[in-house]
């Protein structure tokens, strides 16, 4: 684990992030609130690429919870079935959806507690989903932020719930809307696990991995 970069530091590698893509966008494929916390509870475990394969066609006739109660358990399982675990989601998915008909008459509510709440909605889920469509800054730490975090030193943790207070305490707040997609896409395309591309980098100058691949 890197130490804690500085203010200074940290101001500086995401100003480069924000000149390189000002407006970082998540990558999974959604037409409203609803399904896009369908497609973040299905992203578990999946490729963002898989869940939108196998998304794109259910969304077309499924896009509010009774329509998506209306195709069922089975009809659902059969556009999920390429992504792992689609018998758990799919239950997940009913039940949340059933849930959204009769306690929030339809509409998915905009607190993290109750999105929590619902089933196969965990802490990240809630947070992306508050993050994208509500425009909150909430910081969704999955496992391409905790390696760019505890690599680089922009917020290192020993879990992901340290990762994500290393965020909201280091990282200046001009920068937090869109901290966790900068963070996201840094991890997916550029320090990646296996071979992190450190001779392209934005931030080699200003990171602080011993390994790099220069």
């Amino acid at each position: 684990m890197a130490k804690q970069l500085d203010y200074h530091t940290i101001r500086e590698i995401f100003t480069r992030f924000q000149q390189a893509d000002p407006e970082p966008k998540g990558e999974l494929g959604h037409v409203n609130v609803y399904t896009l916390v369908v497609a973040v509870a299905l992203s578990a475990q999946a490729t963002d690429a898989g869940v939108n394969k196998a998304t794109r066609a259910l969304f077309k006739i499924a896009d509010t919870p009774q329509k998506m109660l209306d195709l069922g358990e089975e009809g659902l399982i059969e556009h999920i079935k390429t992504i792992g675990l689609f018998r758990q989601k799919a239950k997940n998915v009913i039940k949340m959806s059933r849930i959204l008909v009769e306690d929030y008459g339809g509409e998915v509510p905009n607190s993290r507690a109750a999105l929590q709440s619902l089933p196969g909605v965990g802490r990240k889920t809630a947070n992306v989903v508050l993050n994208m469509w509500w425009r909150y800054p909430a910081q969704a730490v999955d496992t391409h932020i905790f390696r760019v975090g505890n690599r680089t030193g922009i917020c290192p943790g020993k879990d992901v719930d340290a990762v994500e207070r290393a965020i909201e305490d280091n990282i200046p707040v001009d920068f937090q809307l869109h901290a966790h997609h900068w963070l996201i896409l840094h991890g997916r395309y550029h320090c990646k696990a296996r071979k992190p591309q450190c001779g392209t980098c934005l931030i080699r100058d200003l990171c602080q991995f011993e390994d790099k691949t220069l």
